[in-house]
């Protein structure tokens, strides 16, 4: 996965928890809705600057936007509690 791509998870991710638009954090950011998209969809690679600005926008560190998200298995998306050991009757 490249940078590229981590970032337009994490932009994407952040916005939709933060419930704004793709045009709402352009405009707050101080950017163009089509390359905020560009951005998403991994088309475009962003300048320190623009990832700071995004950032401050959505409430994170320029660094959160940047980490890669921790991998889960297919099989066990989800951790669960393992069962208890079952007891053999006698």
């Amino acid at each position: 996965m490249s940078i590229r791509d981590v970032l337009a998870k994490n932009v994407r991710k952040y916005r939709q928890t933060a419930g704004l638009s793709q045009e709402e954090l352009a405009h707050r950011a101080e950017i163009d809705r089509t390359y905020l998209s560009a951005l998403e969809r991994s088309i475009y690679s962003a300048s320190i600057d623009v990832v700071d600005r995004l950032a401050k926008v959505l409430g994170a560190e320029a660094a959160d936007l940047l980490k890669k998200p921790e991998k889960r298995s297919r099989r066990n998306p989800i951790p669960t509690k393992s069962a208890p050991p079952r007891i053999k009757a006698s």
